[in-house]
């Protein structure tokens, strides 16, 4: 699985580079926080939460990876390279959805699901699944570039954020 996505990461990295000259090319004020143990996203901008999805990572057999990585490559209605040499057009059978987000960590993701109902567990090969209008609109905020940090446990920043954000909907 992590060959197939490797390939499908290859691919959206060619395409990235012809767009790299249209993207903002500053340093981002933007960044994407997962917290592994929650199942949840944050987009952080100025230090403000801007959004919070679910989603679903890595099985206990192919756990997420942790770190702080970037956004190498974006591609819409990416094609999957699976095992055996296994391709998957763009479509509802394609198991990366409609967007692909790769990470500077090779073979790893924030990408859509052909299984909705796969959000909010422990389930994928380590990459980041969200619902599909969830990664549509993620796929619209974030740029090449953009940090991304996975914490596998929880902490008080990620409290905070995960707090900060609920409170403001409650409010809402």
């Amino acid at each position: 699985m992590i060959a197939t996505v490797f390939l499908a990461a290859a691919e959206a990295l060619a395409r990235d580079q012809q767009l790299a000259g249209s993207e903002e090319c500053e340093e981002s004020r933007r960044r994407i926080v997962i917290s592994i143990a929650d199942r949840k996203l944050a987009v952080v901008e100025d230090g403000r939460v801007v959004k919070i999805y679910q989603t679903a990572v890595g099985a206990d057999a192919t756990p997420s990876p942790t770190g702080v990585f970037k956004i190498a490559n974006r591609m819409p209605n990416p094609t999957w390279y699976g095992p055996h040499g296994k391709i998957v057009s763009p479509g509802k059978a394609n198991p990366l959805g409609t967007r692909w987000m790769g990470l500077s960590h090779r073979g790893y993701g924030i990408h859509g699901t052909n299984n909705q109902s796969s959000v909010g567990h422990n389930v994928s090969h380590g990459c980041i699944r969200m619902r599909k209008a969830d990664v549509e609109e993620l796929f619209e905020l974030v740029k090449v570039g953009d940090v991304v940090e996975m914490v596998a446990a929880p902490t008080g920043e990620l409290a905070g954020i995960f707090a900060a954000r609920e409170s403001v909907a409650a409010a809402e």
